[in-house]
């Protein structure tokens, strides 16, 4: 996988916490004749209800009633949930319910903290542009803002006023869509309340290849999408357009009515199942580079990506663009190789952007290879972080997505590609396969040399001088790979370039004469990288 190419085949309307009080008087009854039928009848029957009781919930001259929930219970029990408008203001916290029997007849009432919504007048005294003003002075932290003001009849506190409610809309620290409400009385300019427009949520995923996962969404009008508040992921549906045609503005945001999502499937026709995978593997690369390494996002600017999955017709790939900024998984091909989102494939990927963001090496020659062992090691380390007990953590690349596997470290020759040891001509080779050289040095390095058994899977690694190496563990090795990446390397670094910016880490970590700086000297010098 790489860059740009491979070789390998949640506004929430009912936000305002407006305390619901239970109405204990004496109903009169509905006027219905007959028992209705359906959901049309049982609004007429609650309109007419609200009508004949209209001292109970406090309906006059001038408002009106939105429909906007249904509920039927088995019995017939009928539960109708309306807004209130107030000459064609909305009444913020003027919502009731209205519950009645099979039958129509009233039986109980729940409202809001509104009874009365009556102003003594719908004309403001601060103009609308005063309000948008205030509302952009109140929300500092959100960039790109836009201000979008309504002129509402705001009764959430019980006392109905005339209010401007302001939409502060734009982008937040990480990229993410964020957004606040801002209220301010249309009368004097006070400001009456602010909240955060965007709401955070948790959901289930039922992934496909990490078992059931909790998700970072974000609660939208009507459910939720996969829109990370957190680390400003973005996670679209493609619609199987093909690669080079996807910019960050293509596709669709992947949302839910419930915030479960996925049947946890492989070659799933849930299309939210391999988005549940993208946006929690994702979520876990970020976690891991700023957890291990203080950094934060790709570019280590807060920002996240957008993710696309489906994308092409039998697209057995996945790739990293960074004219996009995003992620674009395939769908497998159908027969064996199912969606190429799991964790070590979206580490990878998301690697490549890190790469480019710092050393930016060259995608040729033996820069690509360690381009690509870079994706390699740091997508690993992403399952050691992860440490999921479905994807349990090995030396295995895309061993999920791509069974038994893509590429492996211990002997990456044994895929009959890649190179175990240096040569003058491993330059020569597919980007791809020259990674293996620097994979195998990440094992060497990691577990040492010879045969041992890691998470109930047997490796056997071998070395090219004959040497026996010991190892230091896969997360000393990866604090020195990032140092060396981000401090030491450049465009054109090769292995011997390497070779000297891993002991120059190495060195700066833990001394010129650790343990750890000999090991990664002797698993250079094993795979023949003096």
């Amino acid at each position: 996988m790489s860059p740009t190419s491979s070789h390998r085949r949640h506004l929430a309307a009912g936000a305002i916490a407006a305390t619901a009080a239970l109405v204990a008087a004496t109903f009169q009854a509905g006027t219905a004749n007959a028992a209705p039928t359906g959901r049309d009848a049982a609004i007429a029957q609650a309109r007419a209800n609200v009508a004949h009781n209209a001292g109970v919930f406090g309906f006059g001259d001038g408002q009106d009633l939105q429909v906007k929930d249904v509920v039927v219970d088995a019995d017939g029990t009928q539960h109708v949930r309306f807004d209130r408008t107030y000459l064609g203001l909305p009444v913020v916290g003027g919502d009731l319910v209205v519950h009645q029997d099979a039958h129509g007849r009233l039986k109980d009432s729940t409202r809001a903290a509104a009874h009365d919504a009556a102003v003594k007048s719908t004309v403001p005294k601060v103009p609308a542009q005063a309000s948008a003003r205030q509302a952009l002075q109140a929300a500092p932290s959100i960039g790109s803002a836009t201000s979008s003001p309504e002129l509402v009849v705001w009764a959430a506190d019980g006392t109905p006023r005339l209010a401007w409610k302001t939409t502060v809309a734009g982008v937040g620290e990480h990229g993410q869509p964020a957004g606040k409400v801002v209220v301010t009385d249309a009368t004097t300019g006070e400001q009456i309340e602010t909240y955060d427009s965007e709401h955070q949520a948790s959901g289930t995923g039922h992934s496909e290849y990490t078992g059931d996962v909790t998700i970072d969404t974000t609660a939208q009008s009507g459910g939720y999408a996969l829109i990370d508040p957190v680390r400003g992921t973005i996670t679209k549906d493609a619609h199987n357009v093909s690669s080079n045609s996807l910019n960050a503005n293509s596709g669709t945001v992947v949302t839910d009515a419930d915030n479960v999502w996925g049947d946890g499937r492989k070659f799933s026709t849930d299309r939210s199942t391999a988005a549940v995978d993208a946006h929690a593997n994702t979520a876990w690369t970020y976690d891991y580079y700023k957890n291990t390494f203080g950094r934060n996002g790709i570019k280590n600017d807060g920002k996240g990506a957008t993710v696309f999955v489906h994308v092409g017709t039998n697209w057995d790939n996945a790739q990293w663009s960074d004219s996009c900024f995003c992620m674009m998984t395939g769908d497998g091909d159908g027969v064996t190789d199912p969606e190429q989102v799991d964790l070590d494939t979206m580490g990878h990927e998301m690697t490549h952007g890190v790469t480019s963001a710092t050393a930016n090496l060259r995608y040729s020659g033996e820069s690509g290879g360690l381009n690509e062992a870079t994706s390699d090691i740091f997508g690993t380390m992403v399952e050691w972080y992860a440490n999921n007990a479905v994807d349990k953590p090995d030396y295995l690349f895309s061993d999920q997505s791509t069974p038994p596997w893509l590429r492996r470290m211990d002997k990456p020759s044994l895929d009959g590609r890649s190179a175990d040891c240096w040569t003058r001509k491993v330059g020569q080779l597919d980007v791809h396969n020259s990674s293996g050289v620097g994979n195998h040095w990440f094992f060497l390095a990691s577990e040492g040399s010879g045969s041992r058994t890691i998470n109930g899977f047997t490796y056997n690694s071998p070395t090219c001088n004959g040497s026996t190496v010991t190892g230091i563990g896969n997360q000393k090795v990866a604090k020195i790979w990032y140092r060396a990446l981000t401090v030491y390397m450049t465009s054109t670094t090769d292995y011997k370039g390497a070779r000297t910016a891993s002991l120059n880490a190495a060195k700066d970590l833990y001394g010129l004469n650790s343990t750890e700086y000999k090991a990664v000297a002797a698993a250079w010098s094993a795979v023949s990288v003096a």
